[in-house]
């Protein structure tokens, strides 16, 4: 039985940060993956083809928009070109997560579905059993298919499978108002199908701001149907079309439906890890159990990614990879914190978090200060015709930046400054200072943060004592 430093089980995100930087560190390092390629659900299924799906939806979009200028452009999309041109993006960042890559680095790459057969035995399908003297899980997660009766005789649609129609459906119907599902429901409403959004919750993005919730519902209802506190019973075929049956206060409705796209959350993959044979905890769910150094209740097996139950973010199972390769090695304890965690929904106009929400600042810290500009008030957006948005800076009564959000045109980068900004210590005031090029952007935190100053020279002692100098220096 061959014997590794350290077992990855799942080639994902997580994985290949654990296994890439415990390889280079000297360890003897194996990882197993159940698919034929590595680089996990975000590159084959997630961020990558949603995000050229979402770039060829708004070029299509844009194209059928641009009337105004005497251009106009006509015809149906052809789903199979756009699906060619989602792969070709996939393939490209393939190449960074080649199998033959991580066997450069000293790495044995195991294809074949893992399970645990002791606390330290990994069995492998179609391979020999192997020894870790660490084990790290970043199996992830898929989508989780509720008992809605009727989907087997309806068919649905995934993340995982929508990436393979070979036809645009004319009515599409999303159960579920979160991120996964939103962004795909606006890129196929502006390739051209009809889009019904169903969500149980009275608010779509049920974690965001309320602000942002509000903003984002209003611009969306303008381009897809959407329907909140909506509980779906079931769903049903006749005469060729299918049906999805809804209740709204206990009222019943009916929607038509070419295709059902499921989006009502995510399922750790770990029902076939076998992880009672190590010992391991789960909760209800599924998902590993791990302390804030993402150790499980037994020691020496860590788990990184969805597969913790934490946030489902890429970004999230990279950081967490690299905090359990010093810990898995060197047998550290470094604690990982999320309270600098950002996350962006790639709708159009994009949605930006930061840290706590206005109800949960207010809740923790009692007083806050709020420092908000809308996109109309900043000459670049205003020159872009992309003024739909706000920013909101939120702080406590010293300044101290607790949390920011937005809602415009490109969010998700220029908000990285207010980021960087908390990660430095800085406050508000100190966004202030700035230099921004004109006109940028990033003028709107410069609006924002021009607030505090305003108010500190405008409304209090600073402005008394100005005045009295003035008069004494005249």
């Amino acid at each position: 039985m061959k014997q590794y430093d350290v077992v990855v089980i799942g080639g994902g995100a997580g994985g290949l940060t654990v296994a890439a930087g415990t390889a280079s560190l000297g360890a003897k390092v194996a990882l197993v993956e159940k698919r034929e390629d590595l680089g996990g659900d975000c590159l084959h299924f997630g961020c990558v083809p949603s995000k050229a799906l979402i770039e060829a939806a708004n070029e299509v979009y844009h194209a059928r928009s641009v009337s105004t200028y005497g251009v106009h452009a006509s015809g149906e999309v052809d789903l199979k070109a756009i699906n060619a041109r989602v792969k070709a993006s996939i393939d490209h960042i393939q190449e960074h997560d080649d199998i033959n890559r991580f066997k450069d680095m000293g790495i044995d790459v195991y294809i074949g579905g893992a399970s645990f057969h002791t606390d330290h035995e990994i069995e492998i399908e179609g391979h020999e059993n192997i020894y870790g003297k660490r084990i790290v899980i970043s199996t992830g997660s898929r989508p989780n298919t509720p008992p809605i009766p009727g989907l087997e005789e309806t068919g649905y649609i995934t993340n995982e499978t929508a990436f393979n129609l070979d036809t645009l459906p004319k009515k599409l119907v999303f159960i579920g108002g979160g991120p996964i599902g939103l962004e795909l429901a606006q890129a196929y409403s502006r390739l051209g199908s009809e889009v019904t959004v169903l969500e149980a919750g009275p608010y779509l993005l049920g974690k965001e701001d309320r602000d942002i919730q509000k903003a984002a519902q209003d611009m969306l209802e303008k381009e897809l149907n959407v329907i909140t506190n909506a509980r779906v019973s079931k769903t049903s075929r006749q005469n060729g079309q299918n049906y999805v049956h809804y209740s709204i206060d206990e009222e019943e409705y009916v929607l038509e439906a070419d295709s059902i796209f499921l989006a009502v959350g995510r399922k750790p993959n770990t029902d076939t890890l076998k992880l009672e044979n190590a010992g391991v905890s789960m909760d209800e769910k599924g998902h590993v159990q791990v302390d804030d150094t993402l150790r499980s209740n037994v020691p020496h097996i860590f788990a990184v990614g969805d597969v913790n139950g934490g946030l489902y973010f890429t970004h999230v199972a990279g950081y967490e990879g690299k905090t359990v390769v010093q810990n898995a090695l060197y047998g550290l304890r470094r604690k990982v914190s999320y309270d600098h965690i950002p996350w962006n929904t790639y709708l159009t106009p994009e949605v930006f978090h930061f840290g706590l929400t206005q109800d949960e600042a207010q809740e923790k810290h009692g007083d806050i200060m709020i420092y908000k500009t809308e996109l109309d008030q900043v000459d670049r957006f205003v020159a872009d015709h992309a003024t739909n948005g706000f920013i909101k800076i939120i702080t406590d009564t010293k300044g101290k930046i607790i949390s920011a959000h937005a809602i415009g045109k490109g969010a998700g980068d220029w908000m990285q400054t207010v980021i960087l900004a908390v990660q430095k210590g800085m406050k508000i005031g100190d966004l202030s200072n700035m230099i921004y090029p004109y006109p940028n952007h990033t003028a709107s935190i410069e609006n924002a943060s021009n607030q505090y100053w305003r108010a500190k020279l405008f409304n209090g002692k600073i402005q008394k004592i100005s005045e009295k100098f003035i008069k004494l220096f005249r």
